[in-house]
């Protein structure tokens, strides 16, 4: 496997494609975690040290709790790169209800607020939260190209794009689209439809 130096930090919100790019990073070699401590509860107060920790460990990072340290990890690693996967904002939440339901996570109450680890009833906020994440992002690292790809994987970006900004030769293979089985087939409601057949 080819050794890695520089770290790639995936910092688009969960279910933006970061299963299919967390894929596409191993493909290329890259040691990846994400997400890392979603269920812990004490969460709100570890995420950062956690944070500092894997990513001594690893090259790549994506899902959660990345998008919530992209600063800090910019300074802890100068010569990072930064993805921000992106989805349509419709299509995103209808992910989230989808997947998630009613259950909630401390995670995602860290995210969201006390009280909406759920998107069920939560989706405006949802949405606004992720929009907000997506241009303090781009605020961030908008004088300095060459920092930040952003990745709309979902909409159909592929190998092409994420190889150019990562300096990496394009594989042979197709893009890994890792949940579109789970999309037509699975989460929370389908796995409850069937279980009332």
């Amino acid at each position: 496997m080819v050794r890695h130096t520089d770290k790639v930090f995936g910092i688009g919100f969960h279910k933006t494609g970061t299963s299919s790019l967390k894929r596409a990073l191993r493909r290329l070699g890259y040691r990846v975690t994400g997400p890392d401590h979603n269920h812990d509860p004490d969460i709100a107060q570890t995420y950062l040290d956690h944070a500092r920790a894997l990513s001594q460990r690893f090259d790549a990072f994506q899902d959660n709790p990345w998008p919530l340290v992209f600063r800090e990890m910019d300074e802890m690693w100068p010569d990072a790169k930064f993805i921000l996967t992106v989805r349509d904002p419709q299509s995103w939440i209808a992910s989230q209800l989808r997947f998630f339901g009613d259950q909630g996570t401390p995670m995602r109450e860290l995210i969201y607020g006390q009280g909406r680890g759920s998107p069920v009833g939560n989706e405006a906020h949802y949405i606004a939260t992720m929009q907000s994440h997506e241009a303090a992002v781009r605020a961030y690292f908008a004088d300095r190209p060459g920092k930040l790809l952003v990745f709309d994987i979902v909409g159909g970006a592929g190998w092409e794009p994420l190889c150019d900004f990562l300096g990496e030769r394009v594989p042979r293979q197709p893009f890994p689209h890792a949940n579109n089985a789970a999309v037509g087939g699975g989460g929370w409601l389908a796995r409850l439809r069937r279980k009332r057949r």
